[in-house]
């Protein structure tokens, strides 16, 4: 009778470990345009994102050369927040930087 129930609560664990799933990621996006410095971008990035020096210029300039660049990849909540972040930063600044989000 124990060996049963310890067999039971193998296959439990096991059907519960298969059908938890990692949420959906979101790619953060920058897209370029013609008013919001280059500067401010990179502050962004740092201050947003928390990039590197470094790693905020590239990501800068790959938007600013193609049109749009990938900041990162979060959780729902956290990539609409981190959006939401950038939105209200550049209107305060007085820019007019679009960020988006997409599913992976």
């Amino acid at each position: 009778m124990a060996r049963d129930r310890h067999q039971t609560e193998e296959q439990l664990d096991s059907e519960t470990r298969d059908e938890t799933r990692e949420p959906p990621r979101y790619r953060v996006l920058l897209h370029n345009d013609d008013y919001t410095t280059m500067e401010f971008v990179v502050e962004i990035l740092m201050y947003v994102f928390n990039k590197s020096p470094e790693s905020a210029a590239k990501i800068m300039l790959n938007v600013h050369r193609t049109g749009i660049g990938v900041c990162g990849s979060y959780a729902h909540e956290i990539a609409e927040t981190k959006v939401d972040t950038v939105h209200n930063l550049a209107r305060e600044s007085g820019y007019p930087l679009r960020c988006s989000m997409e599913q992976e």
